[in-house]
């Protein structure tokens, strides 16, 4: 009877456990135009602001260390890499150093259908399904999972179901043109108000969260 009685506690705190564990936030970030558009139809993104605000790189900077994984498709992975490194390693003095120190030494995963590994630091290249490896991600302990993109692996993500908060990084401009993270969307999603803040750069940032975070 003892026994039983020690199973019984030890199952009900495991269960405690597990329904008190937080699941972890996938949290997409993108730079985006007046018009819906995170880049022009080949990859343009000279209609961004030449020169960030502290403000801005400050928020930037938070925003990434509230994450430990960043994940990202693998057609934005290479010029990305090599930004960061290149930064961290040369440009000592620059004002995004500590961003790219952030950037070089936070694990990422790049999704490719086509590459097994990737050159660059603390990288790792997954070959599976996106949704089934997300779910496992969002079940593992650590801090928030982050994406920056591009823009088909941030539109296999919203049409998923997979993106818990969304940060619109909207820049006043109007391109005509371009591409976009909603193309493969299928069926209405709503997401929720969650706050919004200027920059003198000119952007305005929008943070929304899904329904089921409510």
């Amino acid at each position: 009877m003892r026994n039983q009685k020690a199973v019984h506690i030890f199952a009900t705190d495991q269960f405690r456990n597990l329904k008190n564990k937080k699941v972890r936030k996938l949290k997409l970030q993108v730079q985006i135009t007046l018009d819906g558009f995170i880049s022009g139809s080949n990859g343009e993104t000279d209609w961004m602001p030449p020169v960030w605000d502290e403000a801005f790189r400050k928020y930037e900077y938070d925003l990434a260390e509230t994450s430990d994984t960043l994940l990202m498709g693998r057609k934005m992975s290479e010029e990305f890499l090599n930004h960061w490194e290149h930064i961290a390693a040369n440009q000592p003095g620059s004002e995004w150093h500590s961003f790219a120190q952030k950037m070089v030494d936070i694990p990422k995963i790049v999704f490719s259908e086509s590459i097994a590994s990737m050159k660059g630091k603390n990288v790792h290249v997954e070959n599976g399904n996106v949704t089934t490896i997300v779910h496992q991600l969002k079940r593992n302990m650590g801090k928030d999972i982050l994406v920056y993109g591009g823009a088909t692996f941030a539109s296999t993500l919203i049409k998923e179901k997979l993106v818990d908060e969304l940060y619109l990084f909207v820049n006043p401009v109007i391109i005509g043109t371009g591409k976009t993270i909603f193309a493969m969307t299928e069926r209405m999603q709503k997401f929720m108000f969650v706050s919004s803040k200027y920059f003198e750069c000119g952007v305005i940032v929008l943070v929304y969260k899904t329904n089921t975070e409510v």
